[in-house]
């Protein structure tokens, strides 16, 4: 391989990107990846399926501690359309929009397709991997004259005039996110603000374990936070705690509030009836039970639960309530409070919180304003989606911006020896 040279660290969904673009500008790249395969996250994504990108994205569903205008420009960079024609007609995957979540997958239902596509097409664009390949750390150019130098776990070292770094952040760390990327740079004076997981479950009361399965779609809202929060979706009871799409979409409420010694109240309206229409049908139920009128609407088991919660017996006849009774009740159903006491941890996070703040990449280029020849992409940066393909879109756009960059730049020097360095 010829210099001048890209190196791309990582193999995961930003980083397939990334290469596939940089060497698609027609420079010499090589991926440098932990794991044998790459693109872990693809593979056990949607489970199994990979919701390759949403329905629909908005700027204002991303969460960042950073500028939020820098979040917008680079989402817009590449729009939801353009990446859908991209999988489609340059990958060749098509992708069927599953109506009931408003998610697209590909056709085939198969993760492995998607990531077995990114990697083809990082080889038919002239790009090479090297996996199970773990880098230590990087040192940049001392003078404009000299190159990157990247050192590897085995002692040796590669140098290149461009880097991605594509390293991921510390969510699921079986996939090969360790944090390293992030500590490398701090190192390098960047800013990088405080992670934490982020959509992950949330732990709980335990007497809640013996509703464990139970499944519904609710609507789920944080009172008094900014901006405003209300998510519908499904929403699950776990042996230990809460978790399903609303839970993990507000999951970051929760953990940041923690963080700061509050609490964020997290409640649930478990149907589309709002008060008034409980209430009104609680009152022309007549002799009926109670507990039948809630079970019609709800899962048996949580319905008994909710029931014992509001001090409502459950015999108790509907024209036999007393007002205070109707009052606790109608709470439970439309603003039941989630008792939640933690969180799983990075372990069980989609994603990672916080990051390397946003200012300190040129929102065009993704190119650092630090260490100038260096390119940032995906979840190391300071942003992420809700759950439903956002973080992939993010993904994509970021590999691709970086990539394009540190091609097009590393393409217009003069050709020289890249062989490792000794």
């Amino acid at each position: 391989m010829s210099a001048p040279r890209v190196l791309v660290v990582g193999a995961g969904a930003a980083g397939l990107l990334a290469a596939r673009f940089a060497a698609a500008e027609g420079a010499a790249v090589e991926v440098l990846e932990t794991t044998a395969d790459g693109g872990r996250k693809i593979l056990i994504s949607g489970g199994g399926r990979c919701n390759v990108l949403p329905g629909r994205a908005r700027p204002r569903d991303y969460v960042t501690a950073s500028s939020p205008r820098a979040l917008q420009r680079i989402l817009r960079s590449w729009p939801l359309a353009e990446q859908r024609a991209f999988f489609e007609s340059e990958l060749g995957l098509e992708l069927v929009l599953e109506p009931e979540s408003g998610k697209l997958f590909p056709a085939s239902n198969r993760a492995r397709d998607v990531r077995d596509a990114l990697v083809a097409a990082v080889v038919r664009a002239g790009g090479r991997f090297r996996f199970e390949t773990r880098v230590k750390g990087l040192v940049p150019p001392r003078t404009p004259g000299d190159r990157w130098l990247v050192r590897l776990a085995d002692g040796g070292w590669l140098d290149a005039d461009r880097v991605v770094l594509a390293t991921g952040g510390r969510s699921v760390p079986k996939t090969g996110s360790d944090g390293a990327g992030l500590a490398w740079m701090e190192s390098l004076g960047h800013r990088v603000n405080p992670t934490y997981p982020a959509l992950t479950p949330l732990t709980g009361d335990p007497a809640h374990a013996e509703l464990a399965g139970v499944s519904l779609d609710v609507t789920l809202r944080a009172p008094g936070a900014r901006p405003r929060f209300e998510t519908t979706g499904g929403f699950l009871f776990t042996h230990r705690g809460y978790s399903g799409p609303t839970v993990l979409d507000a999951s970051h409420l929760a953990i940041l509030s923690a963080r700061e010694g509050t609490r964020q109240l997290l409640t649930v309206q478990w149907t589309d009836l709002d008060e008034g229409a409980w209430d009104a049908l609680l009152q022309a139920s007549g002799t009926g039970r109670v507990a039948s009128v809630v079970s019609a609407r709800l899962p048996d088991r949580l319905a008994l639960r909710l029931l014992d919660e509001a001090d409502v017996p459950r015999d108790r006849a509907a024209a036999r309530l007393r007002r205070d009774e109707r009052r606790r009740l109608v709470e439970a159903l439309t603003s039941w409070p989630v008792p939640w006491t933690g969180d799983e941890g990075y372990k069980k996070a989609e994603v990672t919180g916080g990051g390397v703040a946003l200012d300190q990449v040129d929102p065009g280029t993704l190119e650092s304003r630090v260490t100038p020849g260096l390119h940032l992409c995906g979840e190391i940066l300071d942003a992420f989606g809700p759950i439903g393909g956002h973080n992939f879109l993010w993904a994509w756009a970021t590999g691709r911006a970086a990539g394009l960059a540190a091609g097009r730049a590393a393409a217009t020097l003069a050709p020289g020896d890249a062989s490792p360095v000794e």
